[in-house]
């Protein structure tokens, strides 16, 4: 196998298909810097690109009424945003925006269309992302209304962290009550419990997790359901 053949791209989901599937779609994309709340679709909008993180966090968010909003999926180096496309639809109905700067490999929607059409890995391997995605969702609408702030706090500190591979994110306390479809006053009490147990310190604009098995014990355990799913899905 040559050097070009093991060349990865630092995205999970590219990096788990052959090789030759890889370059492919690798040579029909381009690099983009993904911007902090960037917005890459709303909703109803036709999807013009798909984007494959290397790094950074893009968030997929519900709105309701209108008013009320709330994170449905967050996508990072495992998976892709556009997953509509996969199924033959060309129209989110989620807003996509980048909770966290990076960078991506973006494609043409019409190219990732045909390259699906013309590759049985690829859609194999999508067709199980798709499921991985729907999987998460059920669990995200099932942990919203059952488990309580702290642990859904602590779950997405985690999801957060093994995407953003850091210990120290950068977010205002509207913007996790964004996330979580809470008030802000329950942020800064969910925030305040983690922090008085020594799993994170809390300031304004900034956490960091300074007790990551801590957080682990914290969460729901809808965190290491998620976990599970895309390890025993994707391989």
């Amino acid at each position: 196998m040559s050097s070009k053949q093991r060349v990865l791209t630092g995205n999970r989901l590219l990096d788990s298909l052959p090789s030759l599937d890889r370059r492919r779609l690798v040579g029909v994309s381009e690099p983009v810097v993904l911007a902090a709340a960037e917005v890459l679709s709303v909703l109803n909008e036709h999807l013009t690109h798909v984007y494959f993180p290397i790094s950074g966090l893009i968030s997929l968010i519900i709105t309701i009424d209108g008013a009320a909003s709330l994170e449905v999926g967050l996508v990072g180096n495992e998976g892709m945003f556009g997953v509509p496309l996969a199924l033959g639809i060309d129209v989110s109905r989620a807003r996509a925006v980048v909770q966290g700067a990076g960078s991506a490999l973006r494609m043409d929607a019409a190219l990732f269309s045909r390259a699906i059409g013309r590759s049985p890995a690829l859609r194999r391997k999508m067709n199980r992302y798709v499921f991985v995605q729907l999987s998460q969702l059920a669990q995200t609408a099932a942990c919203t209304r059952f488990h309580v702030v702290e642990a859904r706090l602590a779950r997405w500190l985690l999801m957060t962290q093994d995407r953003a591979g850091t210990d120290h994110f950068r977010i205002t306390q509207a913007w996790l009550a964004y996330m979580l479809g809470v008030r802000r006053v329950g942020v800064t009490r969910a925030a305040g419990t983690l922090q008085s147990h020594g799993l994170i310190q809390y300031r304004r604009g900034h956490i960091e997790v300074t007790d990551r098995y801590g957080l682990e014990a914290a969460a729901c355990g809808c965190y290491q359901a998620d976990l599970d799913s895309y390890d025993r899905i994707m391989g």
